[in-house]
């Protein structure tokens, strides 16, 4: 089931939100479309320390990856900063849990899994064609990781 990108009833700091949103449920929900609205063609995301720099290397280093495995994303604590004059930029934090299992077996009884628990720092900016707000920069800085790190990479 494609989700769509634009939910045109949202209101200013909901719609900036809903840029991390869109990108965690394409990665959950492996919707590639999804996801890539969420991301400015020229997006880094630098996580840990590894820098991604544009849509293709993050596609690369976590898309293409994630979206392969049982994953959910929760968000939480979000905090917005937009500049009430009508500026088009923003900066967003959260924290986040992420539950990741290796290709369906997620529903397993005992399967193996990393559960991690982040910081997200965003930059986003609102895209003049289509309206919706696009992260320019994420900073995902892992604060504990509790499992089998092997689940990330299929060992």
């Amino acid at each position: 089931m494609a989700l769509p990108a634009s939910l045109p009833s949202l209101g200013v700091r909901e719609a900036i939100t809903d840029a991390i949103y869109r990108c965690v449920l394409g990665l959950d929900t492996d919707d590639k479309a999804l996801f890539d609205s969420a991301f400015t063609p020229d997006a880094s995301f630098d996580l840990n320390g590894n820098v991604m720099s544009g849509l293709d290397a993050i596609h690369t280093g976590c898309y293409d990856p994630i979206s392969r495995l049982d994953t959910t994303h929760f968000i939480s604590n979000v905090r917005v900063n937009v500049r009430e004059d009508g500026d088009s930029t923003a900066s967003m934090t959260t924290s986040a849990l992420a539950q990741h299992y290796r290709h369906k077996q997620g529903t397993e009884a005992g399967a193996t899994r990393l559960l991690t628990g982040g910081l997200y720092f965003l930059e986003l900016v609102k895209d003049g064609q289509d309206g919706l707000w696009k992260i320019k920069h994420w900073k995902l800085q892992p604060v504990w990781t509790e499992g089998d790190r092997g689940v990330m990479t299929g060992k």
